[in-house]
């Protein structure tokens, strides 16, 4: 869409100038020593009550997205003039800079007082999926608080990260904070921007996961190093219309169907191999119960047992192969006529071991059809893994927060994103892309996003804030923080 293209050429201009300037500018108000006293993250009662305030007034505001070019824009621009009004100190603090790019997107640059310091991005959407009100308990943009939890679309998916990036930094401001480290917020969607480097980028993409691996009792945090790539492929049919009462061998209706059901029952190949599932399942190893735990602590033997049982659940299965969902289908414009045309749309997530190209020929051989065009709708390819070792300064600050402010959490382990966000289009920025939410997510709570019922709980999203908090501190550091090694 044009406005979503003179948005991405927007924020790449404005990240490139004020990048520059960044790196340029030492006319800070004082350079804090690198012992600066650390400010605790504990809040008044007042300031826990605006906090869920702030995100319930954020559900309230339908800013949906209904597809890449229909947008309800009235609500995009309602949602920049509330955090405007709930987030008065960031708005007016002299060393940050506001920008709105492409007319509703949103960029914060936070000068800092060190400028041999690279800055880092953090990244958050405040659009949301459609929400028809079937099926919600409470109206989906109600952001009704009710037995502690605050509901509505955009809790779990992504607005709660969007108020809890600025309700962070509003607090760290009111109490005199002065990064030392700059630091960008880029609130939005679809947005790109090239020819810069950052330390590293935080996004959505991943969670402290709680019962998502059969047989493990105990939650663990993992930080997506990785993410899969994308296609959505149209499958049409095109036959001569005609009257139903004579109706043809088969219909474009029955030779489409049967090209979907082939791809339903053909499952793509099982890519577990090396990479970060594999440093997950090693590092998880010894939470498994007897023999479980034998099994997975000797991957180079078990593998292929380990593969087999990772694709038979509906949770890991996604982790180990590019994913096959059918998503519209579309046909028919009269009971009595044989439709001329057919359609159906197909969305695969791309295994980070496989490209566009190659699933693309996968799918031409199952479907196996000439009748059936595929025609290529959108598509790019997983992107590269980030670096997750003990030098990875992104990686390991995560790491540090999340002892922090999780000190129950003993397991922090990379993965794999099965989700695609924002954080794709400025992998020309940093080799260092993290996706994290600092909350607990059990199956039934993914199931909620995108889904009905949306939910965060009121002290779920205090943490987050907290998280943030300590985050934003954490990063003013020159060094990797060393990481702190739990006894098994």
């Amino acid at each position: 869409m044009a406005r979503r293209n003179v948005c991405m050429l927007a924020l790449g201009a404005v990240l490139l100038l004020r990048i520059a300037t960044v790196s340029r500018s030492k006319d800070l108000r004082g350079k804090e020593p690198q012992g600066a006293l650390r400010i605790p993250s504990q809040f008044s009662e007042g300031e826990r009550v605006n906090m869920k305030e702030a995100l319930k007034g954020a559900i309230q505001i339908p800013t949906v997205s209904f597809s890449s070019e229909e947008s309800n824009t009235t609500a995009l621009a309602e949602f920049g003039e509330y955090i405007y009004k709930v987030f008065p100190t960031v708005f007016s603090t002299s060393f940050i800079q506001h920008e709105v790019v492409g007319g509703y997107s949103h960029l914060f640059i936070v000068q800092g007082s060190d400028p041999s310091l690279q800055p880092y991005m953090l990244l958050a959407h405040f659009d949301v999926v459609p929400a028809p009100a079937e099926g919600w308990e409470v109206p989906p943009f109600s952001g009704l608080e009710h037995d502690g939890f605050i509901w509505g679309r955009g809790t779990l998916d992504n607005k709660n990260s969007v108020t809890a990036i600025l309700q962070a930094l509003e607090l760290l401001l009111i109490r005199n904070y002065i990064p030392q480290r700059s630091f960008f917020i880029a609130l939005g969607h679809d947005e790109e921007a090239r020819g810069v480097q950052l330390a590293f980028i935080v996004d959505e993409g991943s969670f402290i996961l709680d019962g998502f691996i059969p047989n493990i009792k105990k939650p663990f945090a993992q930080i997506a190093v990785e993410e899969k790539g994308g296609i959505n492929l149209m499958l049409q049919v095109n036959m001569t219309p005609g009257h139903s009462s004579a109706p043809p061998k088969e219909t474009s209706i029955g030779i489409l169907a049967a090209a979907i059901s082939r791809l339903e029952q053909t499952p793509l190949p099982n890519m577990f191999g090396d990479g970060p599932l594999k440093t997950t399942l090693e590092l998880l190893a010894h939470e498994f119960s007897f023999p479980t735990n034998i099994i997975m602590s000797n991957l180079w033997l078990s593998w292929p047992l380990v593969r087999r049982l990772m694709e038979r659940n509906c949770i890991t299965n996604p982790l180990v192969r590019t994913t096959t969902a059918l998503t519209m289908f579309n046909a028919g414009i009269k009971v009595n006529v044989i439709p001329p045309v057919a359609q159906a749309t197909v969305n695969f997530r791309i295994h980070p071991a496989q490209t566009v190209q190659e699933v693309l020929e996968l799918v031409k051989n199952i479907v196996a059809d000439d009748r059936v065009q595929l025609h290529v709708l959108s598509a790019f390819d997983p992107l590269p893994a980030s670096p997750f070792d003990d030098q990875a300064l992104g990686y390991q600050l995560l790491r540090r927060t999340i002892q922090s402010v999780f000190p129950e959490i003993n397991i922090v382990a990379p993965g794999t994103c099965i989700g695609n966000t924002d954080s794709r289009h400025y992998m020309n920025l940093s080799n260092g892309i993290y996706r994290f939410n600092p909350l607990y997510l059990q199956p039934q709570g993914f199931s909620s996003i995108h889904g009905i019922n949306e939910k965060i709980s009121v002290q779920a999203y205090e943490t987050q804030v907290k998280f943030i908090f300590e985050l934003i501190q954490n990063a003013d550091t020159d060094r990797v923080p060393v990481p702190h090694v739990h006894e098994l």
